[in-house]
């Protein structure tokens, strides 16, 4: 069973910058975008085979002013989910340094088998890849999950590997040669936006809501009803307007 960290931080003013730096939303809106994925994400890896590790950021390491960032966060996940899940402080000072404190710290002193690392904002992220990238790593050590301007929303470990600025851009291709460096085999699972700049939404709104007009079984409905609440929609452009 794979132990999934999901890398947050409280959903308070400061979360997501790029989309309040290019006038998309207000710091507010921003935290009721990202409080909403927070929970849907969560909510996925506690429905999926995965253990649910909620891995959240200290009261230095982010810009709001919050006195109890494991509280603040457990707001929002705690009622959510179905079994406690284990809550644990990031460690690190950049978002490389913190996965890679994280996913060896498992690995390597706790025994885990397998630890896989996933971003709040990657509310498409369906249960099923989390399920299909813990087979693949069966054959892998190493599975990823491809997302927009050559990110990852999702990667998962079998084994450690040079964590040191493995996130920087373009993480997929950055991730797999430091794979490749460590004598690792690489497998993918299928690719999804995700929602933290204003080229990302412009992929991911759409998807939002063919999800929820297919009749599918399941949805992301927290960051669907923001983004209505927030009249986000792409019109020919592609454009990202409000109504």
């Amino acid at each position: 069973m794979t132990t999934v960290a999901v890398m947050a931080q409280p959903p308070e003013p400061g979360v997501l910058p790029e989309l309040v730096a290019d006038d998309v939303l207000s710091e507010a809106e921003a935290a009721d975008l990202y409080e909403a994925m927070l929970a849907d994400v969560c909510e996925t890896v506690d429905a999926s085979g995965g253990d649910l590790l909620v891995n959240y950021r200290p009261a230095d390491g982010i810009d709001a002013d919050v006195d109890d960032p494991e509280a603040t966060v457990r707001e929002v996940v705690d009622p959510i989910v179905d079994e406690d899940p284990r809550y644990e402080v990031q460690v690190g000072s950049t978002f490389s340094a913190r996965v890679g404190n994280t996913v060896t710290h498992l690995l390597e002193r706790e025994g885990v088998r397998t630890v896989g690392v996933l971003r709040p904002s990657a509310a498409l992220c369906g249960r099923q890849r989390i399920d299909s990238a813990a087979m693949k790593l069966r054959t892998s050590t190493v599975v990823l999950g491809p997302s927009t301007g050559g990110g990852v929303y999702y990667a998962a470990f079998e084994d450690t590997i040079d964590f040191e600025d493995a996130f920087a851009t373009p993480a997929v291709e950055t991730l797999v040669h430091r794979a490749n460096d460590a004598g690792h085999d690489v497998d993918f699972v299928p690719p999804i936006p995700t929602m933290g700049t204003r080229d990302d939404l412009l992929t991911a709104v759409p998807q939002l809501r063919a999800h929820r007009e297919s009749g599918g079984r399941w949805v992301p409905r927290r960051t669907i009803d923001v983004v209505d609440s927030l009249g986000l929609r792409v019109e020919d452009g592609p454009t990202l307007v409000r109504e």
